[in-house]
């Protein structure tokens, strides 16, 4: 279906759950592939096009995609420069693909991989190789996409990759669970009148649990938490990300991200780019995430370069 709806951008590749760049491959670019369980739209298959992800390889509803389409996937879009492989740091996700990452070493496909790593809340500093990737696959992705299409190649794309996830970070919170369609049932269980603070999008627990507070507590506590980990100043730019869950209308993400804005005022930093929106759901689960990038000069003008794709055209 979304193939279908956006052929201006892409097309499904026969055979596979993947979705490829129209044009792809592109000679001499460095192809980004990027996916991982269904059930997070518009994440992943919805970033990409051109200045976007090459392509998008889709496991089931929250489950990783098995090695062999992650290998057709990457042939499908190699245009001779090597492939990037992003995606969020889960074993699932891991396993499959550096096996396929393997398959494609036999023929001598380059490959590199960037894990991303921005969720604060599933692990401490001390082990943040450990962390899972959230909304903040969306900068990674954009960042790394951005460079490539600039024709670099791929140690530079890698390390751009690298630096966007080094200099983010991210919380969610979340009020209900959501229901996996195959059992029927909610993956946690959740009071009416509770919520959970640094909730994962598989419903991997977070670090606390109580009722319900005002939005502005809320997005304070979050804040708080993400600054305190996040390489940044004051004086620095960044870039904010308010993604909803799924099933949180969109006036109360701007409620969300009012008071986020307060806490970034307060700490003395500028924000040069605002997002806000479901970018990596988890089904139609209530609550959001905050991601939060702090940029130099080339993350800067990787993450405003032109991009089109079916879940965001972004012209400057």
């Amino acid at each position: 279906g979304l193939a279908l709806a956006y052929p201006q951008y892409l097309r499904k590749l026969d055979g596979v759950m993947a979705v490829v760049r129209r044009d792809a491959p592109v000679a001499g670019k460095v192809a980004v592939l990027t996916g991982g369980g269904s059930g997070h739209e518009p994440m992943f298959a919805g970033f990409v096009g051109p200045g976007w992800a090459d392509g998008s390889i889709a496991g089931n509803i929250f489950t990783s995609p098995p090695p062999p389409p992650i290998y057709e996937a990457a042939k499908a879009i190699h245009g001779g420069a090597g492939v990037l492989f992003l995606y969020g740091n889960y074993a699932g996700d891991v396993l499959n693909f550096d096996m396929a990452a393997e398959m494609l070493a036999a023929e001598d496909i380059r490959v590199s991989t960037v894990r991303i790593t921005d969720d604060v809340a599933s692990a401490p500093p001390e082990r943040r190789s450990d962390r899972g990737g959230i909304a903040g696959d969306f900068f990674v992705i954009k960042v790394a996409s951005a460079r490539a299409e600039e024709k670099a190649g791929l140690d530079q794309v890698t390390a751009a990759a690298e630096k966007a996830n080094d200099n983010m970070r991210s919380m969610g919170v979340a009020l209900t669970s959501c229901v996996i369609p195959a059992s029927g049932r909610p993956i946690f269980q959740i009071s009416e009148s509770d919520m959970e603070i640094g909730m994962g999008l598989h419903g991997e627990p977070g670090v606390q649990r109580g009722p319900i507070l005002p939005a502005d507590e809320v997005a304070t506590d979050m804040m708080k938490r993400i600054l305190a980990d996040l390489p940044a100043k004051a004086g620095d730019e960044v870039a904010v990300l308010v993604n909803g869950l799924g099933a949180t209308p969109l006036g109360e993400l701007f409620i969300m991200f009012r008071a986020a804005s307060r806490c970034l005022k307060d700490a003395g930093l500028t924000i040069a780019r605002t997002y806000v929106g479901n970018i990596a759901s988890s089904l139609e689960m209530a609550g959001c995430s905050f991601t939060v990038m702090r940029l130099d000069s080339e993350l800067k003008r990787l993450l405003l370069a032109p991009a089109e794709s079916p879940a965001l055209v972004q012209t400057a």
